[in-house]
């Protein structure tokens, strides 16, 4: 960043439909509160059930009637490289605008997420212009051939961790492959939404092609992802949320990609460079305060290790910068509601209860009203535990030690998740071997959070189904059709 970015002053937020920046139909406003200061920062329009049903006829008469659908891959390849460039020329307001909603400290948001962002749609871009069919040779007397169509009106659910890059994974390809969307973000994190909205419009996007939906109602969100004017639902979230979403979307048989919860391993052998493996076992928990789905809660280690990198994070973790997300020094934020950080709190407190122990961290850290809590490393946990088992969401590592390679791999396994795991040793064989063995979207090998536009990520079991990013985010918005011609 060449200047400091500032918190904004931000106008209230309303419904996009159709083209139109219009109120909820109930009146309905909600608030939206910064989570560094606990204070509402601004508010957004609540939309209802029948706001729901106006987005969708909008995006659906764009679809049918309309003039995106029929764009040539071209021409939107020229404006979703418009949107790039223009997330880069609001890179400034993008980030100080997630980072009020979110609690991102600015130095990541402006690295990290506005710049994935821009990659994303300019990703995305180029596909749009290789999307075709082929010719196929068959044993009838006919000229065969397939083609590639969109599928139609989308419904882009998403999460409040990661709103802007998570959005463009999910928004560019739809677009891309020619689809209309209704997008509805998560209750406490709309501000990117709907500058995004905008600045899809300037660059081109035509009206009704995309809609956006602000509102806390789950009775709206589960109308969306039931409409039967939907043709396609995905969704990143909760697993318990993804089941219900699957369960609605499944009345209708509307194709559905699910990026669900993670409890990723990340393993540390003991032939492992342990400055390395120190870095991204520390990114790998405290990365966006620890919420982020791909992010790495379970650390094993090889028992010869496990004093020594428990001693390393026990001295280092307090250092790392934890506080304003404006200060470009900040490395940890809050959490991004109070809700949040109390299931944090909840988590620790089962550790304990089972045995575990807080070496550094275990509480919030007051801090001006916000959502606060300290980067936190707990050893002597039982695999059977529940801060071990499931999701916490937060800053938050647990340590356990193995003795073989067989049991590392069946610890990594032991969860019900498998979105993401890691490991580390220099050992090339045992590499390739330990990555082929987790049961996981995406492993990362010697670092964490190795991410790039062209990489599909996904999960297996509760972390849930299909693939975003790379040509499979947007082969999955669309579909194939046969055409055989009788050459008799």
């Amino acid at each position: 960043m060449t200047q400091p970015i500032t918190r904004p002053t931000l106008d209230p937020g309303r419904l996009l439909i159709g083209g139109e920046w219009v109120e909820s139909t109930g009146g309905g406003r909600m608030d939206v509160v910064d989570p560094s200061t606990g204070q509402v920062a601004t508010t957004v329009a609540d939309a209802t059930i029948e706001d729901v049903d106006r987005a969708v006829a909008a995006a659906r008469t764009a679809y049918d009637t309309g003039e995106w659908a029929r764009t040539s891959p071209r021409d939107r390849a020229r404006v979703l490289h418009r949107v790039a460039d223009l997330i880069r020329e609001h890179a400034a307001e993008l980030t100080a605008v997630e980072s009020v909603d979110v609690g991102k400290p600015v130095s990541l948001c402006a690295a990290v997420d506005v710049n994935t962002a821009a990659e994303t749609y300019e990703y995305y871009s180029a596909l749009a212009q290789s999307i075709d069919g082929s010719v196929r040779p068959v044993g009838i007397p006919s000229h065969a051939y397939t083609r590639r169509e969109a599928l139609g009106v989308v419904a882009v659910v998403t999460p409040f961790n990661f709103p802007l890059i998570l959005s463009s994974a999910k928004i560019a390809p739809a677009l891309a492959a020619g689809n209309t969307v209704v997008h509805k973000p998560a209750p406490d994190t709309p501000l990117s939404a709907l500058l995004m909205a905008r600045i899809l419009t300037e660059a081109g996007v035509p009206a009704g092609t995309v809609n956006v939906l602000t509102g806390a109602s789950p009775e709206m969100a589960q109308a969306l992802v039931a409409h039967p004017d939907v043709d396609k639902v995905t969704f990143t979230g909760s697993t318990a949320v993804g089941r219900s979403v699957a369960e609605s979307a499944g009345r209708n048989l509307t194709p559905l990609t699910l990026e669900l919860g993670g409890n990723a391993p990340q393993i540390v052998f003991d032939d492992a460079d342990l400055e390395k493996a120190v870095g991204a076992a520390i990114k790998g928990f405290v990365f966006n305060t620890g919420q982020f789905c791909m992010g790495a809660p379970r650390l094993l280690v090889a028992r010869p290790l496990h004093d020594t990198l428990v001693g390393i994070l026990t001295d280092a973790v307090p250092g790392v910068p934890v506080g304003d997300p404006f200060d470009p020094g900040t490395v940890i934020g809050p959490m991004a509601a109070e809700r949040h950080l109390q299931n944090v709190e909840r988590y620790v407190a089962i550790a304990r209860e089972d045995g575990g122990k807080v070496v550094a961290g275990g509480k919030r850290r007051e801090s001006a009203g916000g959502f606060f809590y300290e980067p936190t490393v707990i050893t002597g946990l039982p695999n059977e535990s529940r801060a071990v088992q499931e999701e916490i969401f937060g800053p938050v590592v647990t340590v356990q030690a193995f003795d073989t390679e067989e049991e590392a791999v069946a610890l990594a396994n032991s969860t019900p998740y498998g979105l993401a795991a890691g490991l580390h040793t220099t050992n090339l064989a045992r590499a390739h071997r330990v990555a082929a063995a987790l049961k996981a979207g995406i492993v990362w090998i010697n670092d964490w959070a190795m991410l790039d536009p062209a990489l599909p990520f996904g999960g297996v079991g509760d972390s849930g189904y299909g693939r975003e990013n790379g040509p499979e985010g947007l082969e999955a918005y669309t579909r194939s059709k046969s055409v055989i011609i009788s050459l008799a």
